[in-house]
């Protein structure tokens, strides 16, 4: 492998380890994505910097906490002057470029990608911001992601992510082809698995329903329940619902469909490096966004501490950096700028403009320090305050002004089933994250920059919905005005709009 490689990074969105092989839970078929932890690094204990898209994307891209940098929300501005690992390889010598998803808001809808091979798929503008003073949020998914499960001929997740991966293929054979002797550093970065949970024919028949395990944890009741999961359960309409087990099963399968989606479209990218001479010059990096919870504790996609949402899974496979293997390092999605840019500078670097929140995980790997702490936000719509989350060790402690504390002993309680925060046993530990917390997060000041930003954003909004609105959408050239959602109308009419199969064999509600 060359001083520089290539860098492939492949991420998707809303990936659970849950149902991953390489994680030790065989239940998603993803032979690509298996062949690639085998050759590679498999980081198990990878965490989010933020549950929620937009601002672990924006978090990641910068190497910062997202409250350090107003990711508040999905709809917070991701500044044109705040440097990106795509600026940062790009000063390295790096072609950059983009394929898919990234959730910018703003006009600037690059950050350092000299090239952009598509269109966003959700809005670009402040559609999406939240608001604390109210208690329904207008773009949450509803109830639908439930009931809507199964099988589909085509929907518009599908129709985005074969638009990102053709794109991207080409773009690896035009590399390869190129003149130019710049390295590329390429993000293909798909929608899926996020939900709605709608699976093709192929990939929905590779799975048995008896082969479809239930979620581990049930839904506590009411009164054993922790105040920020029922907000969550109220929000997306489930805190009530009547959810029949085929239900929870059918939605899980589905979801494993979307997971042997994505795992082809890996696949399609691996072949296009191998067959374009690429494969041995190249580093591949892989993870998710954020977690899923997939109905564990009777809680779906994204918005908690808990594990399946917060945990991401993360792949590097770099022969002449990193040795094949298991690393249960804790580490983040913030180390992941540090990271590319010791790929791209043959060893240490250290070329960032200001102090980062994340290190590179080469020399993590290779020193096998245990050593590690790991932070996470989550400041968006449906809290009272900011919630702050720290692990270290085997712990996990997640505290908000406005909810109880929660403490966990990850090792010996995986599924978090016990807090062990009133417990006066752990009075120290709790008192030490405690002291932790306060050192780095000044919550009411926070709040305060929070609640201003929303104001600003939503008198912005609102200004724009009268006369014609700017335009930050990014076009790729050819793209259909209307085909992916911007903001007008409910998101949840577009989603779930898909085609049925016109040949359902009698188990598509199975």
């Amino acid at each position: 492998m060359a001083d520089q490689p290539n860098i492939l990074f492949m991420q998707v969105d809303q990936l659970t380890i849950d149902v991953l092989s390489c994680y030790d839970n065989d239940v998603a078929k993803t032979p690509h994505l298996d062949a690639l932890a085998e050759r590679g690094v498999v980081f198990r204990n990878a965490y989010c910097n933020y549950p929620l898209c937009a601002p672990s994307r924006f978090s990641m891209a910068a190497g910062l906490l997202a409250s350090r940098i107003g990711a508040y929300d999905n709809a917070c501005e991701f500044p044109a002057s705040l440097p990106t690992y795509a600026h940062y390889m790009r000063a390295l010598g790096y072609r950059t470029c983009l394929s898919g998803k990234m959730h910018f808001v703003g006009p600037d809808q690059l950050h350092g990608f000299e090239r952009r091979l598509t269109t966003d798929i959700y809005p670009g503008d402040f559609a999406w911001t939240a608001d604390w003073r109210v208690e329904g949020f207008e773009g949450a998914t509803d109830i639908r992601m439930l009931t809507t499960s199964g099988l589909c001929a085509r929907s518009v997740q599908i129709d985005y992510d074969e638009d990102v991966t053709h794109r991207a293929v080409q773009e690896i054979y035009d590399c390869a082809r190129s003149t130019e002797h710049r390295p590329f550093f390429l993000q293909v970065s798909w929608t899926h698995p996020h939900d709605p949970y709608l699976s093709l024919r192929k990939h929905w028949d590779l799975y048995d329903p008896a082969d479809i395990p239930p979620p581990r944890t049930g839904m506590p009741s009411h009164n054993e329940n922790d105040p920020h999961s029922l907000r969550v359960l109220r929000q997306h309409g489930l805190a009530d619902a009547d959810i029949p087990p085929e239900t929870v099963q059918r939605a899980r399968r589905a979801y494993c469909g979307t997971v042997s989606y994505i795992d082809d479209n890996i696949g399609k990218l691996l072949e296009a490096l191998r067959e374009s001479g690429q494969s041995e010059n190249t580093v591949i990096v892989f993870c998710s966004d954020h977690g899923e919870m997939l109905g564990e504790r009777g809680l779906w996609l994204k918005k908690t501490f808990f594990e399946p949402a917060t945990r991401v899974p993360l792949v590097i496979y770099a022969p002449d950096h990193l040795k094949p293997g298991r690393c249960d390092t804790l580490c983040s999605l913030v180390d992941l700028l540090p990271t590319f840019a010791a790929f791209g500078s043959g060893g240490a670097w250290d070329g960032a403009v200001e102090p980062l929140d994340g290190s590179d995980l080469t020399a993590i790997a290779a020193s096998g320090t245990m050593d590690r702490k790991v932070y996470a936000e989550l400041l968006c719509e449906g809290i009272l305050a900011p919630i702050f989350m720290l692990r270290r060790e085997d712990w996990k402690f997640i505290t908000s002004t406005g909810d109880p504390d929660m403490l966990f002993d990850v090792r010996n309680d995986p599924d978090e089933r016990h807090n062990l925060a009133a417990s006066a046993d752990h009075a120290d530990i709790r008192a030490g994250f405690l002291a932790e917390a306060h050192a780095l997060w000044d919550s009411n000041a926070l709040s305060n920059d929070i609640r201003r930003s929303q104001r600003r954003r939503l008198l912005i909004r609102d200004a724009h919905r009268r006369g014609e609105a700017p335009d930050w959408d990014f076009d790729a050239g050819g793209e259909d005005e209307g085909r992916w959602y911007r903001g007008k109308g409910n998101y949840n009419d577009w989603a779930f709009d898909y085609l049925p199969p016109s040949d359902t064999k009698g188990d598509d509600r199975a």
